[in-house]
């Protein structure tokens, strides 16, 4: 059974546009899916509704085969759901260490220096790091937690290609080595290489991608 489902969602604004139509998906644990489609087509929307930031105009998103409202939407983003945002969302008066257990039960350490951050710079104001190194920050705090869902919105937008292949290659990692559902919305075709099911969106509809 998936560990997180879209049924027969619809969403649209209040001027009665509609953004999905009818979208019905189910996302399994220790897979990384790609998330493609043009500007504006619905992806972030998409995200939301999967991440409880939102709730659809019609239909269902489930947890465990459970809709996540029984619960409260509260409850499933606090448990269920780790985000990583192209613009980090990391606490800025923060050292990388102390964003990590914000969330963490583990050692922060061992996972920073997992993820290339030397011991000295994870003792360091987040201000003073790089965007590459800030988002290995942010991707420490999202595998740290026991969420066992990633959701992640554009993580490599901001990087450079080298930076942006680590990132990606840390992402599938976690599905693969530590069976996380991992769902990353993305423009970019590198990205989607290296995702286990690539779905796309247009005209408000999600299908997959044949390879």
């Amino acid at each position: 059974m998936p560990i997180l489902e879209l049924k027969n969602v619809f969403y649209a604004y209040e001027k009665g546009k509609t953004i999905l139509s009818n979208v019905s998906t189910g996302l399994d644990a220790g897979k990384m899916y790609a998330i493609l489609g043009p500007s504006g087509s619905g992806k972030t929307t998409l995200l939301s509704l999967l991440g409880g930031l939102d709730t659809p105009t019609q239909g269902s998103v489930l947890f465990d085969g459970k809709d996540v409202n029984d619960k409260g939407l509260e409850y499933h983003r606090r448990n269920h759901i780790s985000l990583i945002f192209q613009s980090y969302n990391l606490i800025d008066y923060m050292t990388p260490v102390e964003n990590v257990q914000l969330t963490a039960k583990l050692d922060a350490g061992p996972i920073l220096e997992r993820l290339g951050l030397e011991q000295d710079e994870i003792t360091r104001n987040v201000l003073k790091l790089s965007g590459g190194q800030q988002q290995r920050v942010a991707i420490a705090r999202a595998m740290a937690s026991d969420a066992p869902i990633i959701l992640a919105d554009e993580p490599t937008g901001n990087l450079d290609a080298d930076t942006a292949d680590e990132i990606t290659a840390i992402l599938k990692e976690s599905a693969h080595a530590f069976g996380k559902c991992v769902v990353v919305v993305t423009h970019s075709a590198d990205v989607a290489k290296q995702a286990d099911v690539v779905l796309e969106i247009k005209r408000g509809h999600l299908k997959e991608r044949e390879t």
